[in-house]
């Protein structure tokens, strides 16, 4: 089973690997059937949707209908503005079968525009706040992809107490000096405040190119063997006080809960190196 903590301040606690429900946009109901009874089997309890992944939330409707009590449900919308927040929060309640979010997240906020419009009087964050007063929803977070999302993050908890953050961790992004010293200022601070962290992009191994997508990761070409599995995810999933997100694809998902099953310690630079060496692994971001 996957060990749980402490999910921020929401006094829930979460599988220290979350469910990265992508993985599930060009699912069958009976593929989706199949996943969520191998988190079950797991102790999976936290799933992370949005409305932008193609058929998941409604694939995960009919199981909330029955297992609601099961998960910590999180899902997102990229409305900059107050109005098309709430109507994506309408058909998120719709398409999940639910009455109440646990985690609405602003998704993708990183835009130097996008995030002043959301921020703004008539932005999401005013949406944000109604939801959570109204009782449909119950937590607020910021996610966001690229190498400028801690530094993002932090102006973000500047202005809100978000009760959570979503942001790329992995050793190759890490060796970047500048991404690294945003990303350590924005882990004590949320350590500070009790926000939750959790982490995306462990098993990235190279941006896509040329070659053939056979996998449904979106921005890159993941991992495949086991071995190099295990050790991206060791050494993501060893951050205290983190919550590992999955990749976006259902052949991938069993390799890194196995993986995070039999977890004992970070791998050593000499170690993640010579992976990196293996498997040609490069950065997905750089400045």
């Amino acid at each position: 089973m996957i060990p749980k903590n402490m999910f921020g301040c929401t006094n829930h606690a979460s599988s220290r690997i979350i469910f990265g429900a992508y993985a599930l946009s060009n699912a069958t109901q009976e593929e989706t059937d199949a996943v969520l009874k191998m988190l079950l089997e797991y102790g999976i309890n936290h799933i992370d949707t949005a409305p932008m992944y193609g058929k998941s939330e409604e694939r995960i409707g009919p199981w909330m209908e029955k297992h609601r009590d099961n998960f910590f449900l999180a899902t997102k919308t990229r409305s900059r503005q107050y109005d098309g927040a709430w109507k994506d929060l309408q058909n998120s309640l719709s398409r999940l079968r639910v009455d109440t979010i646990d985690l609405w997240q602003m998704h993708g906020l990183t835009n130097p525009v996008g995030w002043e419009k959301a921020m703004s009087p008539g932005g999401t964050l005013e949406a944000f706040i109604e939801a959570r007063d109204q009782g449909f929803v119950r937590f607020l977070g910021v996610t966001g992809h690229g190498s400028k999302v801690p530094k993002v993050h932090l102006q973000s908890l500047e202005r809100f107490d978000f009760d959570s953050v979503l942001l790329p961790y992995n050793y190759l992004q890490m060796q970047n000096s500048r991404y690294s010293t945003n990303f350590n200022e924005l882990t004590k601070l949320c350590r500070e405040r009790n926000i939750a962290i959790q982490t995306i992009k462990s098993v990235a191994r190279r941006p896509w190119e040329d070659q053939p997508r056979n996998y449904n990761t979106y921005f890159y070409e993941p991992l495949e063997t086991q071995e190099a599995i295990d050790k991206a995810v060791h050494w993501a999933y060893d951050l205290a006080d983190s919550f590992l997100i999955t990749a976006g694809d259902m052949k991938i998902l069993p390799k890194i809960l196995d993986a995070a099953k039999r977890f004992e310690k970070r791998p050593t630079d000499t170690e993640m190196n010579k992976m990196i060496e293996m498997y040609e692994v490069e950065k997905i971001f750089s400045y």
